[in-house]
């Protein structure tokens, strides 16, 4: 991927996540609510066309995949209940899971993680980033051991610190 295509792709997730982030206080009730609040969205990126783009699949697969997606993050929470994690987490988290459950090759789960990340820091809370990388490193190496039962599982994201070994 060239790195115009990932600006472009980041731009795409960011936009996606505001428009989920949005639907979190007024939920769209169909797909024609959720095209017209993504069709309407202020801050859409330049060139954005209507549909085929990957902000629309984000969009459309979380909103049409969430109750399938918490169910998933819930089971990759530590001393949490899904109603407990923040609306900036929550539409994170699902963006990031979906994307890693499409196994799309172009998007490798390093990547998806990285980006969820980033997106935190910018728009959640100091502990944000540690958060989403922390569930989305389980799923991760869950959905890994999942496909390959006799690999070692490992760290998939860069920043994620091993476990303490004495």
């Amino acid at each position: 991927m060239t790195a115009g295509k990932k600006q472009h792709r980041r731009a795409e997730r960011t936009f996606a996540f505001k428009v989920l982030y949005s639907l979190s206080f007024s939920p769209a009730t169909c797909v024609d609510s959720l095209r017209q609040a993504f069709l309407n969205f202020p801050e859409r990126p330049d060139g954005l066309p209507a549909e085929n783009n990957y902000a629309w699949s984000l969009v459309l697969g979380v909103w049409e995949k969430r109750e399938q997606l918490d169910a998933d993050l819930a089971s990759h929470l530590r001393n949490w209940r899904m109603e407990r994690v923040g609306r900036v987490e929550s539409a994170i988290l699902r963006i990031a899971l979906f994307e890693l459950r499409r196994n799309a090759p172009d998007v490798p789960p390093k990547v998806v993680i990285n980006e969820a990340v980033e997106l935190s820091k910018l728009y959640g809370d100091d502990k944000s980033g540690i958060f989403v990388n922390g569930v989305l490193d389980n799923a991760a190496k869950l959905a890994r051991s999942e496909e390959n039962p006799q690999e070692p599982v490992r760290q998939i994201h860069a920043t994620a610190k091993p476990a303490y070994k004495p």
